[in-house]
């Protein structure tokens, strides 16, 4: 091989690299058998939220991910592979391909590197259940909130029933 060409191969394997280690989720999906339009949509959704979905060759990924520390990927790295990576949400990536493998037989999750960790199938499949971004946040709004609310209706009620004894 000469040289130019090693140097492509390291060129695309540093790129990974920096994308392993800067992205927050990357899930590892098979696509052997997903039509045309399928991955259309299915990369529309993820652009939309952020996420880059490519198809990178298996040893790319390995010497990546070795270069970036992630052990026990190896076997992860086998067949037609993509990964999607994203930089923001830690659930959007196995949300969005967790949904479109219900729908689409073809579509395989694999694993993947949740928030620095080598994750696996299972506990991929476990935080695509979690709800988005926003969601977690209405949820804790609402906890702290409870406290409050509650301490307010306490009040209120100490003071209608005030009102009703003065009445009487």
């Amino acid at each position: 091989m000469s040289k130019e060409i090693i140097a492509k191969k390291a060129a695309v394997v540093d790129e990974v690299t920096e994308k392993f280690n800067s992205a927050v989720s990357c899930v590892v999906v098979n696509y052997r058998g997903v039509t045309v339009e399928e991955v259309t949509e299915l990369r529309k959704e993820l652009r939309e939220a952020g996420v880059e979905f490519r198809v990178i060759k298996n040893t790319y990924l390995k010497r990546a991910a070795d270069k970036a520390g992630y052990e026990g990927l190896d076997d992860t790295f086998s067949g037609p592979t993509a990964v999607a990576f994203s930089n923001d949400d830690v659930v959007a990536p196995a949300r969005i391909l967790a949904k479109f493998a219900k729908d689409i037989d073809a579509l395989e999750i694999k694993g993947g590197i949740i928030e620095g960790k080598v994750a696996s199938l299972e506990q991929v499949e476990a935080i695509s259940k979690l709800p988005n971004r926003e969601g977690m946040l209405s949820m804790l709004l609402s906890v702290l909130q409870a406290p409050v609310r509650n301490f307010a209706y306490a009040v209120k009620a100490v003071a209608e029933s005030k009102d009703g004894e003065d009445a009487a």
